[in-house]
């Protein structure tokens, strides 16, 4: 099973790229963010016609997720499922999908320590790691796939001093990811290549940060046990950040073995 992340940073621009990359790179599964639109928008037709099934959760204007499967698509859940209130924002959708508890997740962004969304971005971290006992099992094959708007160290930043004191670097944030990785799961990319910096999958817009390298590698692929031993190899597809009118993400690609073959 090849399982793909990927932050497009709105369909509406970005459908033929994002139908071009997926027909050449074949995914058996892809957990796409930041859509930016409302369910009825969805292009499910065009990725119908590449092959995949799909559900999407949206509000509009802006955020959005959505999985793509060419492996079977059941029990979906739009939000959390931790019994509290719904989330005002569309950030989160589940569903098993050969096998595979799959998330796909758009973690909010924070904006600033001082912010009232950073307190946001910590409670939906929190209800996250909820969801998570609800939903999935630690013990079976579990993904939880996304941008999480969190670089896990400073190894997945270009410069630590650069960046001390904002969000997606903050201790309670980092701490907050741990949790999850606690409740069983393992940052699969990493775990390929423990000790290598300047591996980003976001490069701001702004200033050429793209071709400077000032980026960070905030998208994430968290597996469980079972799945992240059948990882056999990942990697973030920077030529899909080249080009006319790309996102500001990468893709990354995850490779699973057969479970037989694992």
């Amino acid at each position: 099973m090849r399982l793909v992340t990927w932050n497009v940073n709105s369909l509406n621009a970005r459908l033929g790229r994002v139908e071009e990359w997926i027909a050449e790179c074949q995914p058996d599964v892809a957990c796409l963010q930041e859509t930016k639109l409302a369910d009825a928008a969805f292009p499910s037709m065009a990725f119908a016609a590449l092959g995949y099934e799909s559900a999407h959760h949206g509000e509009g204007r802006w955020n959005g997720v959505a999985i793509l499967s060419r492996v079977g698509l059941h029990d979906v859940v739009p939000g959390f499922a931790d019994g509290e209130s719904d989330d005002p924002e569309a950030r989160l959708l589940t569903a098993t999908c050969g096998g595979v508890r799959v998330m796909s997740a758009y973690v909010p962004n924070g904006r600033s320590l001082e912010h009232e969304h950073y307190q946001y971005k910590l409670r939906w971290l929190e209800r996250l790691r909820r969801h998570l006992d609800v939903v999935a099992d630690p013990t079976a094959p579990t993904a939880v796939c996304g941008d999480f708007n969190i670089a896990p160290t400073d190894l997945d930043v270009w410069d630590p001093k650069a960046v001390h004191g904002a969000t997606h670097v903050s201790p309670p944030e980092r701490e907050a990811l741990g949790r999850l990785l606690a409740w069983g799961l393992a940052d699969v990319f990493r775990d390929r290549f423990p000790d290598t910096g300047r591996l980003f999958s976001w490069w701001d817009y702004r200033a050429g940060n793209f071709h400077k390298g000032l980026g960070m590698r905030i998208d994430l692929v968290l597996a469980s046990g079972p799945l992240a031993r059948r990882v056999s190899w990942a990697l973030i597809d920077r030529n899909a950040r080249k080009g006319k009118l790309p996102s500001d993400h990468a893709p990354l690609v995850v490779q699973l073995e057969d479970e037989d073959a694992a």
